[in-house]
């Protein structure tokens, strides 16, 4: 097995992150509810830092968009993850609305990895000045091209991402100075631990899951961008860099 599985350096500190577990690839999220996909004799090793608690899969980060496409988001991947269609686009449409909306007309968004721009048309329903991005979608579109942004949301999406660093970079370049980043994905706190089989449902190569956050992962990869990081629960964050007004009233500072 090659020394980038086994005793690789952790992506976001630097420490040693050494192999931890392996699942096999059709693990997938609705194990939660008890539906099992047929194994599929493909082993995917998961590494896990040893200071920021990040857990990620060495072998899958190495694929290419094609490998993801092919491999993952293929023609099964709606019935792997039914909610990604039309669910959760809706529901976060709501939350931001809820959120942002009274600002609607002052603020220009971005939807990152927004699928087919399910969540950004029904933004654009509500007064907001959207747009949708996915490298999966919008192949021939470079999105720095797009300019800057006061808001950016990317639902769902720094699990699935191969190389955390580079994405942070995009959102850095893409984000007004006074701007937020409004995220989800589910920290691992309790759910990863060390000297304890890998049985967390979110841990799922076949969904794509595989960069797997510890608070404390995401909060010093915040700020090895220079961001500070903020969570209103468990799986919804933001990151920003100078409070804008319109967000003067989710962030509180000094």
């Amino acid at each position: 097995m090659p020394d980038s599985i086994t005793n690789p350096r952790c992506p976001i500190c630097d420490n040693v992150s050494p192999l931890f577990d392996v699942v096999d690839f059709n693990k997938s999220c609705d194990e939660a509810k008890g539906k099992f996909l047929t194994l599929s004799g493909i082993p995917i090793y998961y590494n896990l830092c040893s200071v920021c608690n990040f857990s990620y899969s060495p072998e899958i980060w190495s694929w290419s968009l094609v490998d993801f496409e092919q491999r993952i988001y293929n023609n099964e991947y709606r019935d792997i993850d039914p909610d990604y269609v039309e669910a959760r686009p809706r529901n976060q449409a709501v939350n931001l609305t809820t959120l942002f909306g009274r600002h609607a007309n002052t603020i220009r968004h971005l939807d990152y990895g927004g699928g087919d721009g399910l969540l950004s048309s029904l933004l654009r329903d509500a007064g907001f000045d959207s747009s949708s991005y996915d490298p999966f979608v919008n192949k021939t579109m470079d999105v720095n091209e797009l300019g800057t942004f006061d808001l950016i949301s990317a639902i769902e999406v720094f699990e699935h991402v191969p190389n955390v660093n580079a994405l942070m970079e995009t959102l850095r370049a893409l984000l007004k100075p006074a701007g937020i980043v409004f995220f989800t994905t589910l920290v691992s706190d309790g759910s990863i631990v060390k000297d304890k089989r890998l049985t967390w449902w979110y841990a799922a190569p076949r969904n794509g899951h595989i960069s797997l956050f510890s608070r404390k992962s995401l909060t010093i990869l915040a700020g090895k961008h220079g961001f500070n990081l903020g969570s209103f629960n468990d799986g919804a964050h933001l990151l920003w860099k100078t409070v804008p007004g319109w967000a003067s009233h989710l962030i509180r500072t000094g």
